[in-house]
């Protein structure tokens, strides 16, 4: 049985994934941390992480930005790996998570989906086979208008995966408007759409002559972050020291 702290377990995210953990034989959470108090989880919830005292196995993170610094603390002196899924980090705790890894295990990814991360991996060979053949590859990603940021820290992990695999060789192209000239071979267009209550979508093209390849990825709900976050947690305890991501999850799976 995995013992997890939930940090920020009254967001949306940490009651989706306390939800999860209720129904699931091989984990339970202990503790929560979070700065509103407000309701029974059927754990015990600090309001500081620093207080905390109960023993865990993995620290599961849907916090805030802001709150990562005194988590990476925590874990370090505690000793207690992190699935950090907070994003917009500063570069400053970009490097302190690193520093932090050198001493306890961390598993960081702009997309905790299974589903996202084992596409993230198919893309590598699917580049390599069309790319070289003169396909063009193009990224559309939908979410909800609550959206502040675009494109998603998803798409942009996609185009990387397609642009590493091929040597960097493509330019991200966001907006075609200012500039009146044929597509360039080196080109990957990345396209965002806001609206509505869309949780997320994610579509990579790769158009040839006479012939289109669509990969796509639809999140219908939280669940499906909230579900492979539970996964990482399971795979990071007892891991030792450094950076892991969802392709460590999925190869040890």
């Amino acid at each position: 049985m995995i013992k997890i702290i939930m940090h920020g377990c009254n967001g949306k995210m940490g009651q989706v994934i306390t939800s999860i953990v209720n129904e699931d034989s091989e984990s339970e959470i202990v503790a929560g941390i979070d700065i509103v108090n407000n309701r029974d989880n059927g754990y015990p919830v600090f309001e500081d992480i620093i207080a905390c005292n109960i023993e865990a196995d993995v620290i599961i993170d849907f916090a805030s930005a802001k709150a990562v610094d005194r988590l990476l603390e925590y874990s370090v002196t505690r000793k207690i790996p992190v699935v950090l899924c907070t994003t917009g980090l500063s570069d400053e705790q970009l490097v302190n998570v690193r520093n932090a890894a050198m001493k306890v295990a961390i598993l960081k990814s702009a997309n905790m989906s299974l589903g996202i991360n084992t596409i993230i991996k198919l893309l590598r060979e699917a580049a390599n086979v069309f790319c070289p053949a003169g396909y063009d590859v193009e990224i559309v990603e939908k979410h909800h208008n609550q959206k502040v940021d675009a494109p998603s820290g998803t798409a942009l992990a996609l185009a990387d995966a397609v642009n590493e695999a091929r040597g960097n060789e493509y330019e991200y192209i966001y907006d075609r408007t200012q500039v009146r000239k044929k597509r360039d071979k080196k080109e990957l267009g990345i396209s965002a759409v806001r609206g509505g209550t869309i949780v997320g979508e994610h579509e990579v093209i790769f158009a040839g002559t006479d012939e289109v390849i669509e990969i796509k990825h639809t999140a219908y709900s939280k669940a499906v972050f909230a579900k492979g976050a539970v996964e990482a947690a399971k795979f990071l305890a007892g891991k030792a020291p450094g950076i892991y991501d969802m392709a460590d999850v999925i190869e040890g799976r």
